[in-house]
């Protein structure tokens, strides 16, 4: 007994994507150099990795930019205290 599974249709957006690229938009500025992105059409999230190439945004990334920006924002506070 084989059963065969339907593939999963593609929408329309992401045979777009496919065809043409992903359409990023910066969502979050996590640091002055790293940033997440999201497509416009399909809705793919992205981050910059340490190599400053796109990864996919997995949860554990999420939780490790947003640890991440609360130190940078209170290391840029600091250091602008000190330069006043």
């Amino acid at each position: 007994m084989n059963h065969i599974s339907p593939k999963p249709s593609k929408s329309i957006t992401g045979i777009m994507c496919t065809t043409f690229g992903h359409k990023y938009k910066v969502t979050r500025k996590v640091t002055n150099h790293i940033n997440e992105y999201k497509c416009s059409h399909c809705g793919k999230e992205v981050t910059d990795n340490m190599s400053g190439k796109l990864e996919v945004l997995t949860y554990k990334i999420k939780k490790v930019n947003s640890t991440l920006s609360v130190y940078f924002q209170k290391r840029s506070s600091r250091v602008t205290r000190q330069s006043a």
